[in-house]
């Protein structure tokens, strides 16, 4: 993350925070669109995960292995579909099998889902169901820490909570009804009726706690550092003051499991009817050589940033905002922040083949909109309408295009109708257009590698190994669990970010 985001991130809260406060607060969009950005299009959904026959743990009754039949796809999609690196299945496996000896269901084969998100989480669903995303495994730094993770989601299972909190979801199809009978709203597209049941389907803190514990419990008795719940709690509490929050990360681990001071010290409480801390080997080197080559951050399939450009591979497609625009990519819309106080919003919508673009820009769902501007445009052979709104403290530029069946939007937001806000947002709308061969080779993959200390070797020395990583120095401390300074180990291996 550059300094400049960062400081925008000072600024406005964050991205997210920013485009909510001139978007959404301004009450200019009633979203139809799916809950992910891109929809499953181009995601292959596996239902077998890593190979495992689906089994359910003892006392799962069949309504419970139903529901996480049927959820299992929706999340896959939801997260960019799974993510498949064979040593670091090889080692979840391992880790799995022996947590559920620990967790008296030896007979039990979990499902466990590597998702393919840079998000840091990892959840259940009844019926035996585990994920762990791309950015849970960067994060942690051995063995132990990914088992406590594995073991508190084993726990949520095995204390049924799991359970509990599908019966949650269930109590907010009241709300949906409400929607969709009193203010006639869509419940099954309209996003913040997806994010209040992420809300609602949360573990509460009492269940959060009690999977604390069970969890430390289950990984001690496997072998594993009970301490290292603890630790990688603190690790979770560096990364949500990183610049990165709940609100910009939706429904993540850091949301779902806030780290507290008070859960830290109960977690090191749990693991003190153990050996003491450091007496237990934590399996380092394993763990860094089965994460070593996963991909870090977003995945290119998922559309990639490159400078001013946004490019996504699988639907074909680029476009290009203007310099002073910083451009973000996330599961729901691709957001970009300048610092004179201009927004855009790039996402998808659900619109019926049969109707024509301007009209549904003028079908209700834009405040403030000047029905007489919406017009008809066609840039790079691709069909648009666009249109102008304002409201009391903003002024928006709509743009629906329709591409390859697909409809799109573009949302530019600003103070004022500026010949420099139209300016760019007409360069955008323009530049919108089918990928090339070139595009597509200017997308370049990063991942987690691995560095060896040397003697002489400290925290920051190693850090500068990431210089060419926007903020790197920050981000290897915080990846390795280091501050300014610390002392490394010689001949120990440090995760790093590379690029190609």
């Amino acid at each position: 993350m550059s300094e400049m985001v960062r400081r925008k991130m000072v600024k406005y809260g964050n991205v997210s925070k920013f485009i909510r406060t001139l978007i959404f607060g301004a009450g200019l969009l009633a979203l139809s669109a799916c809950s992910s950005l891109f929809g499953t299009s181009g995601i292959n959904v596996s239902q077998t995960g890593m190979g495992q026959v689906q089994a359910v743990p003892s006392g799962t009754s069949p309504t419970d292995a139903v529901i996480g039949r049927r959820e299992h796809p929706i999340i896959v999609a939801s997260y960019g579909g799974e993510y498949t690196h064979r040593r670091t299945e090889i080692m979840l496996e391992q880790i799995v099998s022996k947590l559920l000896v620990a967790a008296r269901q030896p007979e039990t084969a979990f499902k466990i889902t590597i998702l393919n998100s840079p998000q840091v989480n990892a959840f259940a669903l009844p019926g035996g169901f585990i994920y762990v995303t791309r950015g849970i495994l960067a994060l942690a730094n051995d063995t132990s820490e990914l088992a406590a993770v594995l073991a508190h989601e084993i726990a949520h299972v095995t204390l049924r909570h799991a359970r509990a909190r599908t019966n949650r979801v269930a109590t907010s199809r009241l709300v949906d009804r409400v929607i969709t009978g009193v203010l006639g709203g869509n419940a099954q597209t309209d996003q913040g009726v997806a994010r209040s049941q992420l809300s609602l389907a949360a573990f509460s803190q009492g269940q959060e706690l009690s999977a604390d514990e069970e969890g430390v419990r289950i990984a001690g008795r496997a072998g594993y550092d009970p301490h290292a719940a603890s630790r990688f709690l603190a690790a979770m509490n560096r990364y949500a003051s990183f610049g990165i929050s709940s609100e910009t990360q939706g429904d993540d681990f850091l949301s779902t499991h806030p780290s507290t001071p008070n859960r830290i010290q109960r977690a090191e409480e749990a693991a003190r009817g153990f050996d003491a801390p450091g007496t237990i080997s934590v399996d380092r080197v394993s763990y860094m050589a089965a994460i070593d080559g996963i991909l870090f951050g977003d995945s290119p399939e998922q559309g990639a940033v490159v400078g001013q450009r946004f490019i996504h591979p699988d639907l074909k497609f680029t476009f290009a905002v203007p310099e002073r625009f910083e451009l973000q990519n996330s599961r729901d819309a691709v957001v970009g922040v300048a610092g004179d106080g201009e927004a855009v919003r790039f996402d998808s919508a659900e619109v019926p083949r049969s109707m024509d673009l301007s009209d549904y820009l003028k079908s209700g769902w834009i405040a403030g909109l000047d029905n007489n501007s919406v017009k008809l445009e066609r840039h790079n052979g691709v069909e648009m309408a666009s249109g102008i709104a304002t409201t009391d403290q903003w002024a928006f530029r709509v743009t629906a295009l329709r591409f390859q069946g697909k409809v799109y939007r573009f949302i530019f937001a600003a103070r004022n109708q500026s010949s420099t806000f139209k300016a760019g947002a007409a360069r955008t709308i323009a530049s919108f257009r089918q990928t090339k061969a070139a595009d597509l080779r200017a997308i370049q993959l990063v991942k987690i590698g691995l560095v060896v200390a040397r003697p002489g070797d400290n925290a920051d020395t190693l850090g500068a190994k990431m210089q060419n990583i926007p903020n790197g120095k920050a981000l290897f401390l915080l990846l390795n669990d280091l501050l300014s300074g610390d002392p490394v180990v010689a001949g120990q291996s440090y995760k790093i970010v590379i690029v190609g």
